[in-house]
């Protein structure tokens, strides 16, 4: 039940080609918060402990993310004959009107599993399936199941991230992925994260720094180097990554394939060296 596995979703900004390097960071913890989770990829990647709490303000997100966790062979049998094309797409996309929580879990897996990096932003969320590239519906059962027994008795919200990280209990390890300070990201998600809530990010995470532990990922930009100039570290790292462009909409490309460099910073309010001995096993062997 705590083992490695992905994400069930495509997220854009996710942290799936960085997992392993965050993880090297992790301190030894027992309660784990996502205040921010998006695709909570971090979470799916790194061993389960005790006490864990995912939450995003997407209540589309998180929902399905319950229906998962509570139904997933219904959310299966629902899946069962679906077919990755661009006609059911465009269905789920502009025609499909979920009447319960269920239909909005269906229309959400389905949408994301199909569109271009996962976006969506209903105004941005282009088909985006290939069969090369992206999971088949044949193997979405799967992945559900997965998904399902590693979100047992994990605390699923869809709340403001400030009455997360102030309701968080004493002593718990957050993992803190907003988007970036300083780029325009809202094409990518339903819910807008403006320069205040940067702000407010920063103020209640300060307030909280004595009592939590936290691991922050940002871009790398001279305003969060000075916002967090007193934390214990700032650490500039990289890695590589690929886009798989799948997808036939109208702004095609031809750089399907080309590897790119994730450069981002990450920051610790405690000394992750010195923690280093006290951590846990990277990933489950359960």
């Amino acid at each position: 039940m705590g083992q490695e596995i992905n994400s069930p979703f495509r997220y854009a900004g996710g942290k799936f080609y960085a997992r392993k390097l965050i993880i090297e960071h992790i301190p030894q913890h027992s309660y784990y918060v996502e205040p921010l989770a998006g695709g909570a990829s971090i979470f799916f990647a790194k061993y389960k402990v005790e006490n864990n709490w995912l939450n995003d303000i997407d209540e589309d997100l998180m929902n399905c993310f319950a229906i998962i966790r509570d139904h997933p062979e219904e959310l299966i049998a629902r899946l069962k004959d679906e077919e990755a094309t661009k006609d059911r797409h465009a269905f789920y996309k502009n025609e499909f009107r979920p009447k319960t929580d269920f239909d909005r879990a269906v229309r959400w897996f389905y949408l994301n599993r199909t569109s271009y990096s996962g976006i969506m932003n209903m105004q941005n969320c282009y088909w985006g399936y290939g069969d090369k590239y992206s999971m088949r519906p044949a193997n979405w059962p799967r992945n559900i199941r997965q998904t399902s027994l590693k979100l047992q008795n994990v605390k699923l919200t869809s709340l403001d991230f400030e009455e997360v990280i102030n309701e968080a209990e004493d002593g718990t390890f957050l993992f803190v992925d907003p988007p970036y300070f300083n780029t325009d990201q809202d094409k990518f998600y339903a819910h807008t994260f403006t320069r205040d809530d940067h702000i407010r990010l920063y103020n209640v995470l300060r307030k909280n720094a004595n009592r939590l532990m936290f691991l922050l990922t940002y871009d790398n930009s001279y305003e969060v180097r000075e916002l967090y100039g007193w934390v214990q570290e700032i650490l500039e790292k990289e890695w590589n990554y690929t886009i798989n462009r799948t997808d036939d909409q109208k702004n095609g490309t031809n750089r399907k394939g080309t590897r790119y460099k994730g450069k981002e910073l990450f920051i610790l309010n405690y000394n992750s060296v010195a923690l280093a001995s006290m951590q846990l096993p990277l990933f489950s062997k359960s």
